[in-house]
């Protein structure tokens, strides 16, 4: 199955040559006025994730469930492509990369994260999932769909409900200490991707308490869960933080998440540089517009109808978390052993330095 729309709208005129070439991409990351997103209608898509696509309105409250989404966004299947350029979609396999390794995920009871956790499980590494109980059925919809799957058989899961949003030390170590205690005194894989992001597009109506709240559950707990991990971390392990587009690209209504994110890239860099010498490495994943709860947590339902329709320059089209779960197993295993404290963009040619 394959979707393809006739393009409907024509270059504008703008004083950077990205913005005549992709004028929704700029309309989408630089102008913060714009409130509905362009239509799936408007520009062409061919896909075999059709059934997916962000074509509805609708939005979450807290910090969105994946069981809650409109379209339901695809986790464990790969869009490939035939040899007459036509897509489908296959299911991610794995190789046994990961066997005999565990892995920690922040939350992975959805989006990016359960992707991540998936396709780590199909590679044979057993996986603890770090979630907020009010995400409790999400996080048993991952676990479910990792032990009845035939592609990982075997694997152990973990649940453990948390808090990171709470100051202090308390939650990151309890988290930590619950792997270790279902996995052993060993954290083979950490992956530090919980994170919250709020709209605001106007700096002096912000809520401090907001911001202080992104930056806790965003960056300052990955400091947290990072602390008390190393310690059950040995010469060969892998860290792997989640940082954004918007560190690079900036945005107008999500200031103080792309501050964060931007932060991390800094950790991210400074964490290899301390733990080179001990032979563990400390890589990031920044995605681009991807369809997960993080979006209709944070923005209007109207701005949903349409996310990342003609956002990014290939495929024209919002990103499943399930293209981003390969490059979680790639910095997860020994394909990465000679690559620290570096950011892979997986954001549809949206190019930025990294």
């Amino acid at each position: 199955m394959f979707l393809q729309r006739a393009a409907l709208i024509t270059p504008r005129t703008f004083t950077r040559t990205t913005i005549t070439t992709f004028p929704l991409l700029y309309r989408h990351f630089y102008q913060s006025s714009i409130r509905k997103m362009p239509s799936y209608d408007d520009v062409d898509v061919i896909t075999a994730y059709e059934k997916s696509l962000p074509t509805k309105a609708f939005s979450q409250e807290g910090a969105g469930q994946e069981h809650a989404m409109g379209p339901k966004a695809e986790h464990s299947k790969l869009e490939h492509w035939d040899s007459e350029g036509k897509p489908f979609l296959k299911e991610y396999e794995g190789s046994g990369k990961l066997k005999g390794k565990n892995a920690l995920l922040t939350g992975a009871d959805s989006g990016i994260g359960r992707s991540a956790a998936i396709m780590m499980a199909r590679e044979g590494a057993d996986i603890s999932i770090a979630y907020l109980p009010e995400e409790q059925k999400d996080a048993e919809e991952v676990r479910d769909s990792i032990l009845n799957s035939p592609y990982s058989k075997g694997t152990k899961v973990e649940l453990i409900p948390c808090d990171l949003s709470i100051p202090g030390d308390a939650e990151p170590k309890r988290i930590v200490a619950q792997h270790v205690k279902a996995h052993g005194d060993r954290i083979d894989i950490l992956v530090n991707n919980a994170a919250q992001q709020i709209t605001q597009k106007d700096l002096t109506q912000i809520d401090l308490e907001d911001v202080s709240r992104t930056f806790q559950i965003n960056i300052i707990a990955m400091f947290g869960v990072t602390k008390y991990a190393l310690s059950h971390m040995k010469r060969g392990a892998s860290i792997i933080n989640t940082t954004s587009v918007t560190a690079y690209k900036g945005s107008g209504g999500f200031m103080d998440y792309a501050a964060t994110k931007g932060a991390i890239v800094s950790f991210t860099r400074s964490l290899s540089v301390q733990l080179s010498p001990k032979g563990i490495r400390a890589n990031a994943v920044a995605p681009g517009p991807i369809y997960t709860p993080l979006q209709p947590a944070a923005r209007p339902a109207e701005e949903i109808d349409g996310f990342g329709a003609g956002a990014v320059p290939l495929h024209q089209r919002a990103g499943m978390p399930a293209e981003c779960g390969p490059s979680y197993v790639f910095l997860a295993s020994a394909d990465s052993n000679y690559m620290t404290g570096q950011v892979l963009h997986i954001n549809a040619g949206m190019l930025s330095s990294s």
